[in-house]
Order: structure tokens, then C-alpha cells, then sequence
């Protein structure tokens, strides 16, 4: 395995790879930018539109290409997989004031990356949560998965509520619109209580079993396939199979042969959201011209407030989020895998001797 500092996209990053996968990590904001497994070519994460900067340079007056709100820092430099921390969605209009943005601290924090001899570490802390947290990236040698450990320490002497998402996106030239296919360890669903923007198709609040989504005018949807509609956007989340002591989604994109996905412990994130984003965001930085959808696997169901997070305590009896005890760590496990195929995998399953695998 090597590692080398690099420039990604105008970005500070570090690159890992070996003979079977590449993985490249934005130092600001510590995105996942790019999984390429060998002999695919392709990087299934999103990468937008706009140009990306570093969160710590942004300003509203220097860069109003970004919008003016407490979204507008973490999409000027966001990028691929993103990690929520603590929370999942926005700041109360309080917290926005003193400057929290979307999804927390974690996604715009400047992270110290270390190599390791088969792969890398990257550590930060975040003032205001009073959290530092870890994350361990190993490549495994014979086969194209990456496998992520991560530690969360609350650093007070308080129990925290938090939520803690990992927000893995994917976009073009992976995401086709009326092709790509998606396969999720799913159950119990429901859409997003109230509208999520203008081209919002999905019957809201509506509760549904995977994959049929109930149409605000009627009918269903099939979730395993994208969108083919014109523009669109909305956003589901999806209870875990509690069943299987792992969870997994997977997508394949049968134009490049490639399938993607990622595997975890249930127990751990026990929620998968799911959003759409189909050129349908007007304001800036979208302007109408963005393709995404979102595979949001996390221990919270849906993007909202930590007031909301916390005033909803659970949904279908499972946790809206979860617990860190004072001067105490919580870890979690969980890999990506890339592999070319000749059609679409049913499932992904954990193995300890190949990292994970695709099956038929």
C-alpha cells in the first residue's frame, strides 16, 4: 500500500491505494472524495457541480456562489461520503446564529491524517460538541473493500444525545437516471413528514414497507430503481432488517457493470435515509443542475433539529438517536466494497476473509 498528500479537485487531500482500490480523503471536512476499485474506472461518489473549496475559507460576503445560510459552508466544500456529527440535518436557528452548520461540526472540522501500513488514520475535535473522534481506514489486499473503524469520545463530564450519520452520496457518472439499481436490508419505512422541496412526488408522513413508496398523487414508486422523472427530489428513511445482525445497501449501475455498496453492524446504525436530489434546488449552489442520491446509513431516521431529534425519541419503537456517557468512547465498525459485475447483486454480505462480498 502507498499513501501520498495530494490536490484533489483544488482540495488538500491524502490518497491510499494498493493493487485492488484507491481511496482519496479531503483533509477539510475529512470526506470520503473517491473509492475506485481496479478495473472499474469509476468513482460512484458525488462530486457537485461548483467548485469546491475549503470550508475554512469560505465566507458569506466573499463567496455568495454558496447561498447565505447555515448550509452554505458545508456545501462549499462537501464532497462524496460526509460524516453528520452531532447532529443529522439542521441547526435551530440559535445554533445557526453562533455559527453551527448543517449536519454539525464534523463536516466542515480540519482533520490531522496519519498513515498507517495498510491504510490511514484521521483525528479531530470539535469544540462546541466537546467530541473528538477518530476514524481508521484500512484496504484490504485481496479484494477492492475499504473497512472503516471509528471512535467517538465525549470529552464532558455530561451524557450526551447525538446523532451520528454517515452520509454516503452518490452521483454521476455512476447515477443514471431510470437505471441505476439499489438493493437495501430494509423494512419499515416512511417518507419525510413535510414536503422536501418543490419537486417533492412522495406522499408525505406516508409509512410503507421497502420498496413501494406511496405517490402524493397516488400510486407507487419503486425505490430499487432511480428516478426517471424530469426533476425531483424527497427523502425516505428506512428501519434496518432487525433480523440480520448486519445491514447493508448496495447499487449497481448497469451501464458501467459496477456495483458499490456498503455493510455494517445493525446495532450500530439501525436507520438508512435516503434522499433525492434531481435537478430540482434552484438556489445556489444547486441551481437546478444537480444529479444525487444519498444512501445515509446512521443512527438517527430523519434529518431534523437536535430539539426535533430528541422530542421525537423513536420511530417504529427503534432509537432516534444515540447515547455517548460522559469521558467515555463508542466505536463502530463498517466497509465499502467496488467490484465489476455482470448484473445486479442481491445483497452484500461482512466476511472476515475477503472483506466483504456481493451476492448473486
Amino acid at each position: 500500500m502507498s499513501m501520498a498528500e495530494t490536490t484533489y479537485r483544488g482540495r488538500h487531500a491524502f490518497k491510499i491505494e494498493n493493487d485492488q482500490i484507491r481511496v482519496t480523503v479531503l483533509q477539510e471536512g475529512g470526506h470520503i472524495a473517491e473509492i475506485v476499485g481496479r478495473g472499474t474506472g469509476l468513482n460512484p461518489l458525488w462530486t457537485p457541480p461548483w467548485p469546491s473549496i475549503e470550508p475554512s475559507t469560505y465566507s458569506v460576503e466573499r463567496h455568495p456562489e454558496y447561498g447565505s445560510d447555515a448550509e452554505s459552508r458545508l456545501l462549499a466544500g462537501i464532497m462524496g461520503h460526509n460524516l453528520c456529527l452531532d447532529i443529522f440535518g439542521e441547526p435551530s436557528v440559535e445554533e445557526a446564529n453562533g455559527r453551527l452548520t448543517v449536519h454539525g461540526e464534523a463536516p466542515v472540522a480540519r482533520y490531522e491524517i496519519v498513515p498507517q501500513d495498510d491504510g490511514l488514520v484521521m483525528h479531530a475535535e470539535f469544540a462546541e460538541s466537546r467530541l473528538r473522534f477518530e476514524r481508521r481506514l484500512r484496504l484490504w489486499p485481496t479484494a477492492a473493500v475499504v473497512e472503516f473503524g471509528e471512535t467517538v469520545e465525549n470529552l464532558s463530564a455530561t451524557d450526551r444525545p447525538i446523532a451520528w450519520t454517515e452520509h454516503v452520496t452518490l452521483g454521476p457518472l455512476f447515477l443514471e437516471k431510470g437505471a441505476t439499481q439499489f438493493r437495501v436490508s430494509a423494512t419499515r419505512s416512511k417518507v419525510f413528514e413535510n414536503q422536501f422541496g418543490d419537486g417533492d412526488y412522495m406522499l408525505a408522513g406516508a409509512e410503507f414497507e421497502w420498496p413501494f413508496v406511496p405517490r402524493a398523487g397516488g400510486g407507487f414508486s419503486d425505490l430499487r430503481v432511480f428516478t426517471g422523472e424530469p426533476a425531483s427530489c424527497g427523502f425516505t428513511t428506512h428501519l434496518m432488517d432487525p433480523h440480520r445482525d448486519m445491514a447493508y445497501f448496495l447499487s449497481f449501475s448497469p451501464k458501467a457493470r459496477v456495483a458499490f455498496g456498503y455493510v455494517w453492524r445493525r446495532a450500530d446504525f439501525p436507520w438508512l435515509g435516503i434522499w433525492e436530489e434531481n435537478f430540482c434546488r434552484t438556489q445556489p449552489p444547486w441551481n437546478g443542475r444537480t444529479l444525487t442520491r444519498g444512501m445515509e446509513f446512521g443512527a438517527s431516521p430523519m434529518p431534523e433539529t437536535r430539539r426535533r431529534m430528541i422530542e421525537r425519541g423513536n420511530l417504529f419503537g427503534i432509537p432516534a438517536y444515540r447515547w455517548i456517557p460522559a469521558k467515555s468512547c463508542v466505536e463502530v465498525r463498517y466497509r465499502a466494497a467496488i467490484a465489476v459485475l455482470d448484473s445486479t447483486p442481491e445483497s452484500l454480505v461482512w466476511s472476515d476473509e475477503d472483506g466483504a462480498i456481493f451476492v448473486p
